[in-house]
């Protein structure tokens, strides 16, 4: 058996307009002096009942098994410990308590922040019997009670008319949060995958960039179009317009340029503007996840309004640079249709000259 540990045992109450009820969660407490004592003080266990406490220490085999357990308790109101009585059982020991005054508590302690091992007797808020074997149901005497109690234990709204609000912006909040740390998991794959494919081959690795992340670059970019409808339905207070171009501009390159050219995605170039746009994405997604609960770090911030500066103009070069390649790929292709537009151009001038003639 462990000494000179503090420990506390689980504590259950409940309440009558005249009684409150705690069944302490303790198997084979010592009793040396026998049950239902009128002289608390004199029992062991060792209770201290004040008129506005209860202080309770005793060996028996709780939760940590066969320690000395021990707890005290300032109560809302004051109690009458000359009809006060408790009983120790092989299973647990029971106290019933009698108000000095008939009336409900809001709660048990005086102090509003309930400490971990204390809850709610459930079973007894629906059907109350007291040490005298009389019958009470809380339900019918005060219906509203219960649920608020209920309510505070599991940290829900005490008020009904809060759980609408408080569901659908709930709900906004978490879906933002996965949303962005869905995003956030992806890219930081990506740059993962990335430099350790360059640690071990060196620039050999560039040649093989789109085929080891091209499919996680594709599932990111793909879950992005969601942001054009994040401010459409309220969900963010961005622009229609900022997310249209942003993630438009990205997919096109992506998409029509690279994904649809074999000969594009074994180009160095490719390397350089996913590293780019991930670390973007890395500073701003966990922003973002932050500011969905109203937090902030500081660094991150900096970061967030920064890294920006160097990172977005060199991911426009390589931007330009992936165009201009798919341009001389397709310079053949180019050459004609411009012939073609051309020929018809001259076409159409000298039809139009023989018309004014």
């Amino acid at each position: 058996m462990e000494e000179n540990k503090h420990l506390s045992p689980f504590v259950y109450w409940a309440q009558t307009d005249t009684t409150i009820t705690l069944r302490i969660e303790l198997r084979n407490v010592q009793n040396l002096y026998g049950n239902n004592s009128k002289n608390l003080s004199l029992q062991s266990p060792h209770v201290d009942l004040q008129r506005d406490s209860l202080s309770f220490t005793a060996v028996g085999n709780g939760a940590q098994g066969e320690n000395n357990y021990s707890f005290h308790l300032k109560f809302l109101k004051e109690i009458d410990t000359e009809e006060s009585r408790y009983r120790v059982l092989d299973r647990n020991v029971e106290f019933n308590l009698r108000k000095s005054e008939v009336e409900f508590w809001s709660r048990l302690l005086d102090d509003t922040k309930k400490p971990e091992w204390l809850k709610i007797d459930f079973d007894k808020w629906t059907h109350e019997e007291d040490l005298s074997d009389e019958a009470r149901d809380i339900m019918e005497d005060h219906p509203g009670l219960f649920d608020q109690l209920q309510a505070e234990e599991l940290g829900w709204p005490t008020k009904r008319e809060d759980w609408k609000p408080f569901t659908r912006e709930s709900m906004r909040k978490v879906y933002l949060f996965l949303y962005n740390l869905w995003q956030f998991v992806g890219f930081i794959y990506i740059v993962s995958v990335l430099t350790t494919r360059y640690l071990k081959e060196g620039p050999d690795s560039m040649e093989g960039t789109y085929a080891a992340v091209g499919w996680m670059i594709k599932m990111c970019f793909t879950t992005q179009f969601l942001e054009i409808f994040h401010p459409m339905v309220g969900y963010t207070k961005g622009s229609v317009f900022e997310a249209v171009v942003q993630i438009g501009g990205r997919s096109l390159i992506f998409f029509c340029l690279i994904e649809g050219e074999e000969r594009m995605q074994t180009k160095p170039v490719i390397f350089y503007l996913f590293l780019i746009w991930s670390l973007i994405e890395l500073v701003r997604y966990p922003y973002y996840m932050l500011r969905v609960y109203d937090l902030e770090i500081g660094f991150l911030t900096w970061l967030r309004y920064t890294i920006w500066i160097p990172l977005y103009p060199l991911g426009f070069i390589c931007e330009g640079i992936v165009i201009l390649s798919w341009l001389l790929q397709h310079r053949t292709m180019c050459a004609i249709y411009f012939s073609s537009v051309g020929n018809h151009g001259s076409t159409l001038v000298s039809n139009i000259n023989l018309g004014n003639d």
